[in-house]
């Protein structure tokens, strides 16, 4: 019997998460939207296709998962290593610059980037890529100023008795001891790009927001909630996954 009682509570912790049930049911609309056309048909009985079927659910999920996992990455890299260098010595002077430099290309709204773009770049990805890109740098920049600023006095004195060069105390005190402030600017980006990442479609990138903006155009309002509900989803799972990976980092920095 003793045996038992953790068994359940583990079940019942298991059935309260609600990572899994996201997940559940974002794998169910990618791989099984079509089996719910007699739900949609009775939804919209006006509608002669309540199913979007030009394009596979589960090619534009991993379109718009490569669409948001190149740009956030790229925001990632440029923001965090603009953070690193606007908090030194010889970087101190130019951060004003950085950061309305930085403000300034989320103030443009998507749209009119990616308006601009395509005269530049053509149709495609790569219009998207360079809206979300920019889109997305503005939280992980700030986050990335705060956790270095937030790193106690007292780790960088010990870092420095210790005899760490600068370098050794950015990569083993600060940047560790920033990480879950950074984290979360990183989390921000993220979903903020999955939700904007919909509105590449209008410049020819395969996304979710495909069926949205095929809804649109022809006035069929099944079509838009099956690609907004999945949008919905997917960033509900992403956000999901990113609370996890902070407990383990919290758990992992507690146990250090």
């Amino acid at each position: 019997m003793s045996g038992a009682a953790p068994v359940s509570a583990s079940g019942r912790a298991w059935a309260r998460d609600p990572l899994p049930w996201a997940l559940a049911a974002l794998l169910l609309l990618v791989f099984g939207m079509a089996w719910l056309k007699p739900l949609f048909a009775a939804l919209f009985p006006a509608l002669e296709r309540p199913v979007y079927a030009q394009d596979s659910f589960l090619g534009l999920t991993l379109a718009h998962l490569k669409i948001v996992g190149l740009s956030s990455g790229f925001a990632v890299i440029v923001g965090v290593a603009a953070g690193i260098f606007a908090t030194r010595a010889s970087g101190r002077e130019f951060r004003p610059l950085i950061e309305t430099v930085v403000a300034a290309g989320q103030t443009f709204p998507p749209v009119a980037v990616l308006a601009v773009a395509v005269p530049v770049v053509g149709f495609g990805e790569a219009p998207a890529l360079i809206a979300l890109a920019l889109y997305g740098l503005l939280p992980v920049l700030q986050s990335t100023l705060a956790g270095i600023a937030s790193v106690p006095p007292a780790a960088r004195e010990a870092a420095e008795g210790l005899g760490l060069s600068p370098w050794q105390r950015l990569l083993r005190v600060e940047l560790p001891l920033a990480a879950p402030v950074i984290l979360a600017g990183v989390r921000t980006s993220v979903i903020i790009n999955i939700g904007t990442a919909a509105i590449a479609s209008t410049v020819g990138a395969k996304t979710l927001g495909l069926p949205i903006i095929v809804g649109l155009s022809g006035f069929n309002t099944a079509y838009v909630l099956q690609g907004a509900v999945l949008v919905g989803l997917l960033a509900v799972v992403t956000d999901l996954g990113f609370e996890r990976l902070v407990q383990r980092l919290g758990r992992w920095q507690s146990a250090q």
